[in-house]
């Protein structure tokens, strides 16, 4: 490949979730981790270090440094945009953890900005890109299941605070299992399903207050200053109707991650917070479910995939799969399902998105095109 085909990658956040975009991008032909930036110096020299990454900046040197072409940015989510918009500012695109934001008007105002500057905006999850839900869509596209009619998905566990070193964050404005996970769930069914119109729900914050049990600040009380239990139905473009349901307030359950319904069969869905997982499909003339091989790659934890996807669409002019206007869509159905609740009432969305294009077969783990 040669060297200008190469997109020279910058890291601005090196806290928990930095460790897999620094492994996995070294995997990529494409890209390049050239620089890492943080507040705190010392963790980006510690992770440069660690990683093997010429550079680590502050964040004023490495939005300035001509080298980098798109900004990873994995700041908490009040922080996303703020951080995004500098970046755009600098003449970078910009890669962003999810949440796109925490509310409209600052998610929209990033796309617009970037529209106005010719540059790109993606954002994460890109579980969707892995085998087990690549193949999910496979069938589906083939005609597995006939015409998707129904599907459903479940988050449901007792919150982050028992093990997440730093775990406030989780139940501040822009926290919450819907924001936090809703993104993997919904990014998921508008890949297989396509977009959402409408959407209802019903939310509620269970306990006003929760202690750390994780080693690093246990005993210590966070207030709860969002939404913790949040039950969705969700009016898709195409008819289809979804129920999803968040939570931090259940101690068990025995719900599968996602389930596809169509007019000729199911299909059980894996771990949308995962790439690989296991793909189980019942046609309504099957006596018993199938387990179907992957048709795709990506199985192991691909976090980083988007970025490099992103890149590879930039060099060749195509969409990016990732994208801020499928991250914005998933923003807005979620903010609807809290305005919802807040106003008893159908909240219409006005965001569109198609679903992003399926990746290919016969990738090499290394590659996107």
């Amino acid at each position: 490949m040669a060297a200008n085909s190469i997109t020279k990658i910058g890291i601005i956040g090196c806290g928990n979730i930095s460790g897999i975009y620094f492994e996995n991008g070294a995997r990529f032909k494409n890209i390049e981790i050239v620089a890492c930036a943080d507040m705190i110096l010392d963790r980006a020299k510690a992770n440069a270090e660690q990683y093997g990454i010429p550079k680590a900046l502050t964040v004023e040197q490495i939005l300035a440094d001509p080298d980098v072409e798109i900004i990873v940015n994995l700041t908490i989510p009040k922080a996303h945009v703020e951080v995004a918009l500098a970046a755009l500012e600098s003449g970078k695109h910009v890669y962003g953890e999810k949440p796109l934001s925490v509310n409209r008007l600052d998610g929209q105002r990033l796309i617009d900005v970037a529209r106005q500057k010719g540059l790109r905006v993606g954002s994460a999850p890109d579980t969707f890109f892995g085998g087990g839900h690549q193949t999910c869509r496979k069938l589906i596209d083939d005609g597995e299941i006939g015409e998707p009619i129904a599907a459903t998905g479940f988050m449901l566990c007792h919150g982050h605070e028992s093990w997440h070193p730093d775990p406030a964050f989780y139940y501040a404005e822009g926290g919450g299992p819907m924001l936090d996970m809703g993104p993997y769930y919904l990014t998921a069914l508008v890949n297989m399903i396509g977009g959402i119109k409408r959407v209802s729900g019903s939310a509620r914050a269970t306990f006003a207050e929760r202690t750390i049990t994780s080693e690093a600040k246990n005993g210590q009380v966070i207030k709860v200053d969002t939404p913790t239990h949040l039950a969705a139905t969700l009016d898709f473009a195409n008819g289809a109707i979804g129920t999803l349901v968040t939570s931090f307030d259940v101690w068990s359950h025995t719900h599968s991650n996602i389930e596809v319904y169509g007019t000729e069969g199911t299909i059980l869905v894996p771990d949308p917070n995962g790439f690989g997982g296991v793909v189980k499909v019942r046609r309504h003339t099957g006596k018993e479910w199938r387990e179907v091989p992957l048709t795709h790659g990506f199985a192991a934890n691909s976090r980083c995939v988007g970025v490099a996807d992103m890149a590879s669409a930039i060099r060749h002019g195509r969409p990016h799969r990732a994208s801020g206007d499928l991250a914005f869509h998933v923003l807005d159905v979620m903010l609807g399902v809290i305005d919802s609740s807040r106003t008893s009432r159908h909240i219409e969305l006005k965001s569109v998105v198609d679903r992003p294009a399926a990746l290919p077969t016969g990738l090499g783990e290394d590659e996107i095109d």
